[in-house]
């Protein structure tokens, strides 16, 4: 039976939208972004909301501060030992008059923000909505009766954010048979933990999916695995089955219990708490993060971060495809702490200047690390494609060193600038060099933009160049090695550095592009804690070497009056390496030791 005419219209319309699909995911490079999360993928930015019960305490109960340096005020409750009629006493220092969740959400539209994730039931079991499923809800405990989700909801829904739900489902310190940590020590059967999952998580969870629109994400809060508690996977495949069933575009992150890895219907991973990426991913993630250190607001609280600092957290994990949720913690009257809103909004302002940068962009094919004056991030635009530069130290020269680009930008601009005024770009192979403004437009973090026909192609392995201009080489950017090496990360608070532990000998090499040629320097940073000179270094690079044995560092105090002593590392200069012209060398580097030696190698440098 041949397809009637409709029929070949809806499978042509569906063809079309299938290769539509095709192509923005080949354009945009985070492959592993089903369609549910892809709004999420776009918007980078959204906002976390811890606030309860607890955030009457502020931090303190009767005197007495909460009991763990962490000072995570929301754990109040279990922490400080309270009994669950007192903790319900905190209800009366709120100012339900004052209390208006759309000021939360008109604050995080302000700061640029695209959804907003409310503490619908934190660990302390409390229901932020007229749950009928307990009397321990806000409900029950506010005259007139309040729903705090669904006043939310409708703010969400009125200014075009999308809302978010926290459920702590793993932890609840008000149900006898909810999980809390002092059940490690007084254990409690399988079958009493499951009762509470079947007569309140899953009850509850079907209220939150059913009776307040859409819901954007469920966001889980069980930082371990479930293998390692007492919650079984089979519980975790019920409820996410009916977050499927009830909301099928609904969000799940991976503090769920199970691992991108374990289930690929887990949409994002989220890292640890304060937690900031360091690798690119392909599939969506997020960081959760603080102002200051408390997630509910705590009273001694005062670690604030700066505006600068939570950008580049921002900006930092969108150049490696990841999502940035930051947190308020309201008081009792539903105020948001100034230090906080007023960082919040400065964000805004620089979102509203410069969010082209920042939403629906993604990560650029270069190593992460590869510049030192800030990080990329990249997205198709129209028929060409955009590469933004977010500069967090504008070079005192006013150039700005860019390696690894193929080809040169159409059209170089500083974001900021409504009219575009074109920068001068020098362009060498894979060398890029942009002259800057003499003034830094932003006082924040400035971006500038490239602008390409299609999305350039880039040469991988190589060291760039610094804003100083020179090249710093070291184990961790090597492109070929051999040897007898460990590498070491930084001890002792920093004051011994990352380093490569050689044995009795290696090989490195690396890759750079010297766009000016001339005579470079050749300095090396290492440790030998040898009583006399011996074994060698050698560096190799345009068929001329230069080498010196390996000196005698010594000891170093680390830190004074502390019995803090530690191995040295000094700056050698070995000698001056002629390039003859423009182009890509090689650098090799041998160190030899001799018997019973050992030399903690930290890093070469190259200037001109």
């Amino acid at each position: 039976m041949s397809p009637s005419k409709p029929t070949v219209a809806i499978r042509r319309s569906l063809l079309s939208l299938l290769f539509s699909i095709i192509i923005v995911a080949q354009l945009f490079g985070q492959s592993q972004t089903n369609q549910r999360a892809q709004w999420f993928v776009d918007a980078r930015f959204g906002m976390f909301i811890h606030w309860g019960i607890y955030s009457g305490a502020e931090g303190v109960w009767k005197g007495e501060k909460l009991r763990h340096d962490n000072n995570y005020a929301e754990w109040i409750f279990y922490r400080n030992s309270i009994d669950k009629a007192e903790y319900l006493s905190l209800l009366d220092r709120f100012d339900w008059d004052a209390i208006d969740p759309e000021e939360w959400v008109l604050l995080a539209k302000k700061s640029g923000m695209k959804y907003v994730t409310l503490t619908a039931k934190h660990h302390d079991g409390f229901a932020l909505w007229d749950s009928q499923v307990s009397d321990y809800d806000v409900a029950d405990h506010t005259q007139p009766r309040r729903d705090i989700v669904r006043e939310l909801a409708e703010a969400c829904q009125k200014h075009g954010l999308k809302l978010g739900l926290y459920y702590s489902h793993w932890v609840d310190w008000e149900h006898p048979y909810g999980w809390d940590h002092s059940k490690e020590i007084y254990p409690i059967l399988e079958e009493q933990y499951d009762q509470y999952w079947q007569e309140k998580v899953m009850p509850q969870m079907r209220e939150l999916l059913t009776n307040y629109g859409s819901i954007g994400m469920i966001w889980f809060d069980m930082w371990i695995n479930h293998c390692e508690s007492i919650v079984s996977k089979a519980q975790l495949l019920q409820l996410k089955s009916l977050i499927r069933e009830l909301q099928p575009d609904c969000l799940v992150n991976s503090r769920l219990g199970l691992s991108i890895e374990e289930d690929n219907d887990i949409d994002f991973r989220t890292l640890g708490d304060n937690q900031l990426g360091t690798t690119k991913l392909d599939y969506p993630w997020q960081s959760p993060g603080t102002v200051a250190h408390s997630w509910g607001f705590h009273q001694l609280d005062t670690e604030w971060k700066s505006t600068s600092g939570l950008l580049q957290a921002l900006i930092g994990n969108v150049s490696l495809n990841g999502n940035y949720m930051l947190n308020i913690g309201p008081r009792a009257d539903g105020k948001v702490p100034y230090e906080i809103s007023q960082r919040m909004l400065e964000m805004g302002q620089w979102l509203e200047v410069n969010g082209e940068a920042i939403y629906s962009a993604e990560a650029f094919d270069l190593p992460e690390n590869q510049h030192d004056w800030g990080k990329i991030t990249c997205k198709p635009s129209g028929d060409g494609y955009k590469i933004y530069l977010h500069v967090y130290n504008w070079p005192f020269n006013r150039k700005l060193p860019l390696t690894g680009m193929s080809s040169p930008p159409d059209k170089a601009w500083v974001l900021s600038d409504k009219l575009q005024s074109p920068l001068a770009v020098k362009h060498q192979d894979v060398f890029t060099e942009i002259s800057l403004p003499a003034e830094q437009p932003d006082p924040l973090i400035s971006v500038v933009v490239l602008e390409y026909n299609a999305k350039p192609a880039t040469s991988k392995g190589l060291v760039a160049k610094t804003v100083d201009s020179g090249f710093a080489l070291n184990p961790r950017n090597v492109v070929f090695e051999a040897g007898d090496r460990e590498l070491v990360s930084a001890q002792h608070q920093g004051t011994v550095p990352p380093h490569a532990f050689i044995k009795t000998s290696y090989r490195a090499g690396w890759k750079l592009f010297i766009d000016e040629p001339g005579d470079y320097q050749v300095d090396a940073s290492y440790s030998f804690q040898a009583e006399e000179p011996g074994g060698q270094i050698q560096v190799t690079a345009a068929n001329k070497s230069v080498r010196q044995p390996l000196a005698p560092t010594g000891l170093t105090v680390g830190e004074p009056n502390s019995n803090w002593h530690i191995p040295n590392f000094a700056s050698h200069r070995l000698g001056t390496i002629h390039f003859p012209k423009a182009g890509s060398y090689e650098i090799s580097m041998q160190v030899e030791t001799e018997k019973n030696t050992r030399v903690q190698f930290q890093w070469l440098w190259l200037k001109k």
